[in-house]
């Protein structure tokens, strides 16, 4: 308000604008901070109260007495009752100094007669300012615990809406952080990514099948497995997120991969029937197309959602960040085997009508035979070269994966930065003031910032502890279409950084939504940061400046602080006991007198209509603020009369903790360690020998490194031992899909062969190793095994036509018989494998490609997916029928494969003429 006080803002924010916010649905608090709070101060002049003989504690009971209102019960009069009220309530300054105090000789002494009363404002432990410009009197709406945060936003906005027409003249409401935008532009940037998936899968169909009709049974399925996965979500009361429809988009291509083999093998089977064929024996094909692959499919669909159990064991931060994704898109996959086993075929059925184009004719078909072709030939004629050379490959990523560092989570960027100087402490008032204003008018110069909001110290809730020496800037920053050609977020941080150098400062940058989960998390504001522990404070802090020294030399390290634990100032009053029993004075009134006297209690509370403001009794600041004079002139009242309080105490200047922190049951201190250009990873080994090398920790002292290597090492251990466990899941699947082992080990092989894929593209794109590239890896494993299933569908088809036709012939089949089938299986029926691979890539690369926010994320979780699948084809293609090959080469020679094992030959395909 450009004509209020700050007095007078704060009693808006108190008595109005709080009260009301308060009422917003999904609101649990709004803390005020900033600005100064009314309070009437009663200051005493103790030579005043000395020389007439009354004690301190005797104004606060007079004030505390005086300030109330009674009842009377009820008189009747003219038939009429009456309440009776006896009205007492201090209005203002005048009835405070009207006080009587006591009465001589018939001459009263009066409050205003030892005192002044002031309606000053109270001192206060937190400010805020705005832009540069000067102290701004604030609140901070905090939502219930898992409530919506989009629907409070809206709710507060709407609250603040109808408030605006009862505010002061020249007053505003200016929002300073809202998290609204980034909520709306992630879901858009989402469901936009979603619309682009759906669309170019479309395309991989039609373009595919080269038939319209049979395209939309794909297509259909997704919207309606993408269905079933929101009312699932519905049912948990699951909101729409980054993560939430993150599963979904990651889940799009693998959903129609089932629908696209069942219509791509209804394709075949329509294709070998007369064209006179009834429209029933039509029906009867296309059914039994479905059932030669629909049980496969099924489990390969299974173990698509299976593969992402992992995901569902992480802990904290990250349990809560990716378990919606996980969620989603095991309810996408779900979905989808359902539709594949229920919905499909019966679509199939309605839409797969009309002339079907024989693949001979299909130029996307005959374009990939006439590629695969060669490949495959020579792939048979040098079996053991092919997998020297996929070991080779394997062996080549060895190099990659040792360059790539590790992270806990890519940075997502919110739209504004946050910042947080860590300074030392026993900062005043006024000098946290200053410094605030200072960094907050440099920081507004940069032409990027739309607004600046600074806090430093504490707001008004149990929830917010920090000392005054702890600020939080939200720097919040225009679109980037307004900014500087080139410029970039961690540009942007370096130039701010570099224009931020104070003296006893260390500056520290990270993002507000990140901020706040880090702290609650562990206590760590900075991407690193080092818990001391032991049992003396000054070991520990002598500790804790040793490591900052060590670390603030490793390469990537911007800032380095260590809490100064013992850095605390304090005038220790300490009661001498021997002297207050002399003049017969307890210790809890001689405190009674300090805590008064210089601290200011609240006495009583002035009532001004809905308003509340403290009535406290304290002595003139001039002498609060002398050691000497508290000494000599701060009187305790006894038997012998009023006695200084330094014949019955010790005044002493000295240092000590500004605050105590325990962990485990024993001290501890922090050090802050700010980096950049640095992986995390590889930040905290390089660190961690560095503080080995320069630290000697004594006996019952030590450190853990915490932050988000904290996070990460919480993670990765989990993930160790769960990972394995549901490869073997993955693996006893695939056992009762194949019934035997070699094919299950064949198929199990295509999970480490996609990793090659993941890692190579991971190390060309420069993207460090977390937990969200660890979801991708885990989600690739299932799409690996599924690719290598269909291969071996269509081989094992392939292979036992040829062998039924053998048995019908009398004869055993020969090597030569496997490889025309291996040919059969493998070139003649590439289109539906790389139907399923080009579907699943093409659904992943709007999440490659996409720029938006939450894309720091989702690319992270979608690059080993597209890296994976692009060797995995390559091990489906090449390496799986060269396994397969000498398997069955194997077997043949050992008459493990003879003719009588052979299924019914109507329960297999039919060899293509």
């Amino acid at each position: 308000g450009k004509d209020q006080s700050l007095a007078d803002l704060r009693s808006v924010q108190d008595w109005y604008v709080r009260y009301q916010l308060t009422k917003a649905g999904g609101v649990a608090e709004v803390a005020s901070v900033g600005g100064f709070v009314k309070e009437y101060q009663v200051i005493v002049d103790p030579h005043r109260l000395a020389s007439y003989g009354i004690a301190l504690a005797r104004v606060s009971q007079v004030i505390r007495e005086s300030n109330r209102d009674v009842g009377g019960r009820v008189v009747e009069l003219a038939e009429k009752e009456f309440m009776v009220r006896g009205l007492g309530y201090l209005k203002g300054v005048e009835d405070i100094e009207t006080l009587v105090l006591k009465a001589e000789g018939g001459t009263p002494v009066l409050v205003r007669d030892v005192a002044r009363v002031e309606l000053v404002p109270a001192g206060r432990r937190g400010i805020t300012e705005l832009n540069g410009e000067g102290e701004v009197a604030s609140g901070i709406v905090m939502a219930r615990f898992g409530q919506n945060a989009l629907d409070v936003i809206a709710n507060v906005k709407a609250k603040i809406e109808e408030l605006k027409p009862g505010l002061p003249e020249g007053t505003e409401i200016v929002p300073v952080y809202d998290r609204a935008p980034l909520i709306e532009r992630a879901i858009a940037n989402l469901k936009w990514t979603l619309f682009e998936e759906s669309l170019i899968v479309a395309a991989v169909c039609v373009i595919f099948l080269m038939h319209v009709r049979s395209a939309l049974v794909a297509i259909l399925t997704l919207p309606i497995g993408i269905l079933i996965a929101f009312i699932a979500m519905r049912s948990m009361d699951m909101g729409s997120n980054i993560m939430s429809l993150g599963g979904i988009a990651i889940a799009i291509g693998a959903m129609v991969d089932a629908a696209i083999v069942m219509i791509e093998n209804a394709h075949k089977h329509l294709e070998r029937l007369p064209d006179e064929a009834t429209q029933r024996a039509r029906g009867e094909a296309m059914i039994r197309a479905c059932k030669e692959v629909g049980p496969a499919l099924f489990f390969s669909l299974l173990i698509i959602t299976v593969s992402f159990l992992p995901v569902f064991t992480l802990e904290g931060q990250e349990g809560r960040l990716f378990s919606p994704l996980a969620f989603t898109k095991t309810f996408a996959m779900a979905g989808a085997a359902l539709l594949s086993v229920t919905l499909v075929p019966v679509l199939m059925l309605f839409f797969i009508r009309g002339r079907i184009m024989p693949e001979q004719k299909n130029p996307v078909n005959r374009f990939l035979i006439w590629a695969y072709r060669p490949i495959i030939q020579w792939v048979m004629r040098f079996k053991w070269s092919t997998l020297v050379l996929a070991l080779l490959a394997m062996a080549a990523t060895i190099y990659p994966a040792r360059q790539i560092g590790s992270e806990f989570m890519p940075t997502l960027n919110e739209g504004a930065i946050f910042y947080m100087p860590a300074s030392l402490p026993g900062m005043s008032v006024t000098e946290a003031a200053r410094l605030l204003q200072t960094t907050n008018r440099v920081i507004k110069t940069f032409p990027e910032v739309e607004s600046v909001y600074g806090k430093a110290g504490r707001a008004n809730s149990a929830t917010d502890p920090a000392p005054m020496e702890m600020f939080e800037t939200v720097i919040n920053l225009k679109p980037e279409a307004d900014w500087r050609r080139g410029m970039t977020v961690d540009t942007l941080i370096a130039e701010m950084d570099a224009a931020l150098e104070f003296p006893g400062v260390a500056n520290s940058w990270t993002m507000p939504i990140k901020a706040r989960i880090d702290m609650l998390s562990t206590g760590i504001r900075t991407p690193v940061g080092v818990k001391v522990f032991g049992k003396d404070l000054a070991e520990i802090e002598k500790l804790a400046r040793q490591i900052e020294q060590a670390v603030k030399a490793v390469p990537g390290t911007t800032s380095a602080y260590a809490e100064r634990v013992t850095g605390g100032y304090y005038l220790d009053i300490t009661p001498r006991r021997e002297q207050l029993a002399r003049y017969g004075i307890t210790v809890g009134d001689f405190q009674q007198v300090v805590a008064t006297a210089l601290g200011g209690v609240p006495v009583s509370t002035a009532v001004e209509g809905l308003e509340r403001y403290n009535i406290s009794v304290r002595y003139p600041r001039a002498l609060r603020d002398d050691p000497q004079r508290i000494a000599n002139e701060v009187f305790v009242p006894s038997t012998n009369g009023m006695i200084p309080l330094g014949q019955l105490a010790d005044v002493t200047l000295r240092n000590g903790p500004p605050g105590i922190k325990t962990e485990n049951a024993l001290l501890a201190a922090y050090v802050f360690v700010d980096i950049r250009d640095r992986d995390v990873g590889s930040y905290v080994k390089e660190a961690q020998q560095a503080v080995a090398d320069a630290v000697s920790f004594p006996p019952g002292y030590y450190a853990t490194w915490s932050g988000q290597f904290e996070y990460m090492e919480r993670a990765k251990s989990k993930l160790a031992v769960v990972v394995p466990l549901t490869l073997a899941i993955i693996f006893v699947l695939l056992y009762l899909n194949f019934r035997r082992l070699t094919e299950t080990l064949i198929v199990m092989l295509s999970v480490p062969f996609a990793l090659v894929g993941g890692i190579w593209l991971m190390w060309w794109l420069g993207y460090n190793m977390s937990v969200a590239v660890a979801v991708g890896f885990i989600a690739l494993a299932g799409v690996a095994a599924e690719t290598g299933v269909v291969m071996l569908i269509y081989l094992d088809q392939a292979w036992q036509a040829v062998r039924a036709e053998r048995a019908a012939e009398g004869r055993e089949p020969t090597v030569a018989d496997l490889y025309h089938a291996i040919m059969e299986g493998a070139v003649e029926r590439v289109r539906p494998k790389m139907m399923t691979v080009v579907a699943i890539m093409a659904g992943l690369l709007p999440i490659m490609w996409s720029t938006g926010t939450g894309s720091e994320v989702m690319s992270r979780i979608a690059a080993p997916m597209v890296g994976g699948m692009i060797s995995s084809t390559v091990l489906t293609l090449g390496v799986i029928p060269a396994l397969y090959a000498l398997v069955k080469q194997w077997r043949l020679k050992r008459g493990l494969e003879a003719s009588k094992t052979v299924l019914a030959p109507q329960a297999v395909l039919e060899p293509s003429s």
